[in-house]
C-alpha cells in the first residue's frame, strides 16, 4: 500500500497528475522554479525515485526521459484513505469520526458517490435517500475510470539509454 508522498514528491506529481500528458525534468523544474529555488538534479532525483516506487513510468525521448503518471491523484487518495481506515481497531468508529469531520461540499460529493457505488454493491435497489437506485442520476458526477495496478510495468529505457532525468 503506499505510503503518503513527501512534500517535493507531492509537488512534482501534482504538475504531472495536473498537466496529464508526459513530462520532461526541466518542464516540472522550470514550473517548480516560480514558487522556490531548486536545482535541476534534485528535481531529476525525485522524478527518478517516483520512477522507482512505481508512481511514474518513463519513456526515452532523445536524450531525455519523459514521465507519466501510473495512476490518478483521486486512485492515490483513495489508496492512502483506505490504508488509514484499514489500521483502525475499530473501522465503523472510525468512519463515523471520518464523516463526521466532512464539510456540507464533502458530504455532497459522498452522497454523489453513493449514488454510483450502491447499485453496484450486492443487488442494492435503494438509496439511504429512499429513492430507487434506477432512479439516481450520475449528472456531474465521472464515472470511476479503470486504473492501472498500481506498479509500473518493466520500462526497457531503464538499463539503456540517456541518463536519467536529462
Amino acid at each position: 500500500m503506499p505510503r503518503q508522498l513527501g512534500d517535493l514528491e507531492d509537488a512534482v506529481m501534482t504538475r504531472v497528475w495536473q498537466w496529464n500528458r508526459p513530462v520532461t525534468v526541466r518542464e516540472v523544474l522550470e514550473d517548480l522554479q516560480q514558487e522556490r529555488s531548486i536545482a535541476y538534479t534534485t528535481v531529476m532525483t525525485v522524478m527518478d525515485n517516483l520512477h522507482q516506487k512505481g508512481w511514474v513510468r518513463r519513456e526515452v525521448d532523445g536524450r531525455a526521459y519523459r514521465y507519466t503518471a501510473v495512476s490518478t491523484r483521486a486512485a492515490y487518495s483513495a489508496a492512502l484513505m483506505n490504508e488509514a481506515w484499514s489500521h483502525s481497531d475499530n473501522p465503523a468508529a472510525a468512519l463515523v469520526a471520518f464523516f463526521g469531520m466532512m464539510s456540507a461540499e464533502q458530504r455532497e460529493a459522498l452522497k454523489d458517490a453513493m449514488r454510483i457505488v450502491l447499485p453496484n454493491l450486492h443487488g442494492a435497489s435503494e438509496l439511504p435517500s429512499g429513492e430507487a437506485a434506477d432512479e439516481a442520476t450520475h449528472e456531474g458526477v465521472d464515472e470511476p475510470a479503470d486504473e492501472p495496478a498500481g506498479e509500473a510495468a518493466e520500462d526497457p529505457a531503464d538499463d539503456a539509454g540517456p541518463e536519467t532525468g536529462r
